[in-house]
């Protein structure tokens, strides 16, 4: 046996609806709206952290692994070492600045500082790249306009040969 019950015919629509998910709330409550602040002069401000400079160091390790633990560390990028094993360090360097240990230690990340150094210094006192020169034989011969959109880049030389 099912029993169903409408809602009463003064409530036609879905208003009823919103209102009851609501309605455990009772005024007191409710949060009331936030006042407006009123402008003041602003409060000292703390005292700023130093910034952190100091070197990230990492080490670019040689270690010897079975074949299955090279199949893992393939596919997934990483694996994991045995306790006790041991690793052959290659090199430390600084994450950061890309350095290596005995030029830098002691000294603050030039990354965290300024980053200049690792595209290639100051682009606006940076040499431009040159042009190459041709040949003393070569002739240059110039060429047609390429269209590369629309429907002519499709049917004629982009995807398909020049009919």
């Amino acid at each position: 046996m099912t029993i169903t019950t409408a809602p009463p015919r003064s409530q036609t629509g879905r208003s009823h609806l919103q209102e009851s998910l609501f309605s455990w709330l009772t005024p007191q409550d409710r949060t009331p709206a936030p006042e407006p602040e009123q402008k003041t002069a602003p409060a000292p401000a703390a005292k700023k952290q130093p910034k952190d400079l100091s070197h990230t160091w990492v080490v670019a390790a040689e270690i010897p692994v079975a074949p299955k633990i090279a199949k893992v560390a393939d596919d997934r990028g990483s694996f994991r070492a045995t306790e006790g094993q041991r690793v052959n360090a290659l090199e430390v360097y600084c994450q950061g600045c890309r350095r290596p240990y005995d030029e830098v230690a002691g000294t603050d990340c030039a990354e965290k500082i300024d980053n200049r150094h690792l595209i290639g210094g100051d682009q606006s006192t940076r040499a431009k790249r040159k042009i190459p020169t041709p040949p003393r034989n070569a002739r240059i011969l110039p060429g047609g306009t390429i269209n590369r959109t629309g429907i002519n880049a499709y049917v004629s030389g982009v995807s398909r040969p020049v009919r």
